[in-house]
């Protein structure tokens, strides 16, 4: 899910966010996933969510265009990885709320026996998630709770092997995800040990926020949220992204923002200032 900013002084950071409180949820206090929702057009967010999301594109106008070019980014790679691949198993992490073009839907589309672990460590996302995202018949849906920053975990959970085969190839889906694990290089070897764990074959999705296209004016604010700790996404320049690809073979066209990856036309492509977000694909040799 993408992205955790605190707008004004009222919102915490993510870190400090509780959603659920006794099984019922807390609609007085901005949900970064249900943000991320309003942001696309969904219908799973309350109005202090909508108020939250308004009030962070008032600071930074493009922020609603980065996150719908991030999410029609991963329809066109699923796309990619089932029709042009071949891929069959996805393990996405970070899966945030349903909403359109999920994963499974836009893979089992293509190939109705595609088979999809989700993984997410916030309870409310798997709720949903476990309502709302079912499987085509042929193929295999599945949901684990369980935190991207112990990849260990994840691995080592049964329904992993009992969801994906991991003799055959599998894509690591880690869309909007990786800019939450803070610190430079912090979120290489979590990528290299999850890649560890997939044969040759297998395919790494990510797309990452960067402030590589920020206005030097809204450089400094964000700067100021972070250093404030009102922001928990921690950005990546084009190097240290690239780097999380360091031994794939990165499918064409290679690092760029994630409106430019094999875009549906090239017409009208978004102002790079206003996606802020890198994208790549890359195969394990």
């Amino acid at each position: 899910m993408c992205c955790g900013f605190a707008a004004d002084g009222a919102e915490p950071a993510l870190s400090q966010v509780e959603d659920l409180v006794d099984g019922s949820i807390d609609t007085s206090v901005p949900h970064p996933a249900r943000r991320y929702n309003y942001w696309l057009g969904g219908k799973d967010n309350f109005a202090v969510d909508r108020a939250s999301g308004d009030e962070i594109e008032r600071q930074f106008p493009g922020m609603r265009i980065g996150v719908r070019a991030n999410r029609d980014l991963l329809k066109r790679a699923v796309q990619f990885l089932t029709a042009e691949a071949g891929i069959r198993q996805f393990l996405d992490i970070g899966t945030g709320l349903p909403t359109a073009d999920n994963t499974h839907e836009v893979a089992q589309r293509i190939a109705s026996d595609s088979r999809i672990l989700y993984v997410d460590n916030d309870p409310l996302v798997m709720t949903h998630a476990r309502a709302l995202l079912t499987s085509s018949d042929q193929g295999e849906t599945a949901y684990l709770e369980a935190d991207l920053r112990d990849p260990g975990a994840i691995l080592a959970d049964p329904l992993l092997r009992a969801t994906l085969d991991l003799s055959r190839p599998v894509a690591l889906m880690l869309v909007a995800v990786l800019h939450f694990v803070p610190g430079r290089a912090a979120a290489q070897p979590i990528v290299e040990r999850l890649l560890a764990a997939l044969p040759s074959g297998s395919y790494l999705v990510a797309t990452h926020f960067t402030g590589d296209f920020m206005p030097p004016e809204q450089a400094q604010v964000f700067q100021d949220l972070l250093e404030s700790g009102r922001a928990d996404v921690w950005p990546r320049d084009r190097a240290e992204f690239g780097a999380l690809f360091a031994g794939l073979d990165l499918v064409e066209p290679g690092v760029v923002p994630v409106s430019e990856w094999r875009p549906e036309s090239s017409a009208d492509l978004p102002d790079r200032r206003n996606v802020g977000m890198y994208a790549a694909v890359g195969r394990k040799p």
